[in-house]
């Protein structure tokens, strides 16, 4: 079944161009002073001066193992990180952890 107004043989006469010598206003440019394209806003940073510091020393060595520490304290330092950062930093705390539960479990 053919469309209605198609040309036998199946081909299109190309398309006319712009006459000649015909005046077109050019597109716009970007906005002066190199603004960026409107968009959603940025995303607000943490706080300035909001870095975690070290743990608090509780005096239960005895129950405190070095790999969870470790991995506490890479999550609470990822909370100053770009988003796509943190993911990395939580995931391999998460496999830290996860590790560590297991050995102390067989143990």
């Amino acid at each position: 079944m053919s469309q209605p107004g198609a040309p036998a043989g199946g081909s299109f006469p190309a398309r006319p161009g712009p006459p000649p010598n015909a005046a077109y206003p050019a597109r716009p440019g970007p906005p002066a002073g190199g603004a960026a394209r409107p968009g959603p806003p940025a995303r607000p940073g943490p706080p300035v001066g909001a870095r975690p510091g070290p743990l608090p020393d509780l005096d239960d060595d005895a129950a405190r193992h070095p790999a969870v520490d470790a991995a506490v304290q890479a999550m609470a330092n990822a909370a100053t990180l770009a988003p796509a950062d943190q993911i990395a930093q939580y995931e391999a705390a998460y496999e830290t952890l996860r590790e560590t539960l297991a050995t102390i479990d067989q143990t």
